[in-house]
């Protein structure tokens, strides 16, 4: 494959223009051609600033899909057409790129995989926090065997006031949940990949929306309207996985506290533990001591194929890519992000019923 990869984009949103296509555009090998909306103007708009010279606009993502020349697809819609969309363009023979969660619940997670395997071709999920280098240095250090038995995490993914004033976030129809299934779904991503644990066995789970109703917030996106904020503003999922192993999941978009921060973990072993709360920290006993190491990861990327440095969304578009063209192994599975959208759901389950949620 010699020719630049042509690319379709669906969705021309907040995400597609903060991640996908600022990242899309420093790979050389591939080129936006069609990008599709259901408001025209923003198709319009991203063409302008990301497409080819003729590059085509669209407000039916199905037109995208019927152009043989295009390669793949990115899917940046909210949760609620995650799978749909994705299912189509597989079927079309389309490699797909889907922005996280891999859907809105777990039973159309499990038809994505179906159809990626049906069609044969690729599937992988927008947890870029993967590719950060303090997640990275994390995992070597896992599959190193440096931490030993790993059996207990605590996933963090908190904020004090930074709820998503814009788009369809605060809308529990088109996506699903609040914080629960926008940032604790990274969390718990890299948390189960770190750990390479992707058997639950159940699940507990609570949801508050203690602050929905406040006004005079202090919200760093602006304020919200109480009347719009239909999801929870926090939730915590207590998960006990199959070898025993406990998972505590954290999230919120509005909480009192100043135990803050995303895409962060803690995780304990029988030879060492490990998080990145501040920095990557290692903590065990050496000669009868206990001991603490920071480890230097500099101020780059993680190096890539090509020896090169780039940001996380970068890499996750040349992880891709360099699947397509070259068969190299992809990094997230959509095996791997089904679980994290199963537990995501036992965990709504659980605090809507106030019983624990048993995996099958």
């Amino acid at each position: 494959m010699s020719d630049k990869i042509k690319v379709g984009i669906i969705g021309c949103g907040g995400i597609a223009n903060g991640k996908h296509m600022p990242s899309l555009k420093q790979l050389s090998d591939v080129e936006m051609v069609a990008f599709c909306d259901i408001v025209e103007e923003k198709a319009i708009n991203a063409a302008k600033a990301y497409g080819t010279p003729d590059a085509k606009v669209y407000t039916d993502y199905k037109k995208i899909l019927e152009d043989p020349d295009i390669i793949s697809v990115h899917v940046c819609t909210p949760n609620k057409s995650h799978s749909f969309i994705t299912i189509d363009a597989l079927n079309a023979g389309k490699h797909v790129l889907c922005e996280k969660p891999m859907a809105k619940t777990a039973a159309e997670a499990e038809k994505m995989l179906e159809a990626a395997k049906k069609s044969g071709k690729l599937l992988t999920i927008g947890y870029q926090g993967r590719f950060n280098p303090d997640v990275q240095y994390m995992k070597k250090v896992a599959d190193a065997g440096e931490l030993g038995d790993m059996y207990l995490a605590k996933p963090h993914a908190i904020r004090r006031r930074a709820v998503p004033t814009w788009g369809v976030f605060l809308n529990e129809d088109e996506q699903g949940g609040g914080p629960l299934i926008d940032i604790g779904t990274h969390a718990l991503d890299m948390t189960l990949w770190i750990m390479n644990n992707y058997k639950p066995k159940y699940a507990v789970g609570t949801t508050y929306k203690k602050l929905n109703d406040q006004t005079d917030t202090a919200n760093i996106f602006g304020e919200w309207k109480p009347e719009e904020f239909t999801v929870e503003d926090s939730a915590f999922g207590f998960v006990v996985m199959e070898n025993g192993a406990t998972i505590i999941l954290e999230s919120s978009w509005a909480l009192n506290t100043l135990d803050v921060g995303e895409v962060r973990t803690t995780i304990c072993g029988t030879k060492a533990g490990i998080d990145n709360c501040e920095g990557v920290r290692i903590n065990r006993v050496r000669a009868g001591k206990m001991t603490i190491e920071r480890p230097e990861l500099g101020a780059g990327g993680v190096a890539f194929f090509d020896g090169t440095s780039c940001s996380p969304e970068v890499m996750e578009q040349k992880v891709f890519y360099s699947a397509i063209k070259n068969g190299t192994p992809l990094v997230t599975l959509p095996e791997q992000a089904l679980v994290v959208s199963q537990i995501l759901e036992a965990i709504y389950v659980s605090a809507k019923t106030g019983k624990p949620y048993y995996f099958s």
